[in-house]
């Protein structure tokens, strides 16, 4: 199953803004940073955004295979995301040597330390 491009991060500003005004939650394996969107952005549905660099995954071989993982952990759990957020989901080197099921506990866990509401201000 495909991310349709309302899902996606596509642009870099959209990767820039999630990076410098989110939050950080280290999973080990991978790294989730999220922002709430403000409400006059389209704050109805998730939007992700998958990252594997050279330094830390590897060669090109990788870092699509630690890509895919990502995206498929969010698709199998993407319901436990609240909406209106944006994530950016960062991979490492060990997320290819975990089990897919230690991978998925840890991307759960770190969705249930998403706050379920935004807060009023945003």
């Amino acid at each position: 199953m495909r991310l349709r491009a309302g899902q996606r991060l596509r642009r870099n500003s959209d990767f820039r803004a999630v990076r410098e005004l989110g939050r950080r939650m280290d999973c080990g394996a991978f790294q989730l940073t999220w922002r709430i969107r403000s409400a006059d952005e389209s704050a109805k549905s998730v939007r992700v955004g998958v990252v594997a660099s050279r330094a830390s995954v590897g060669n090109a071989v990788h870092r699509n295979r630690a890509k895919r993982r990502l995206r498929e952990l969010y698709r199998r759990h993407q319901h436990l995301v609240p909406p209106g957020v944006d994530l950016v989901l960062t991979a490492r080197g060990v997320l290819l040597r975990l089990e897919f099921a230690e991978a998925a506990q840890r991307f759960v866990h770190a969705c249930g330390r998403l706050p379920a509401t935004p807060p009023k201000n945003a």
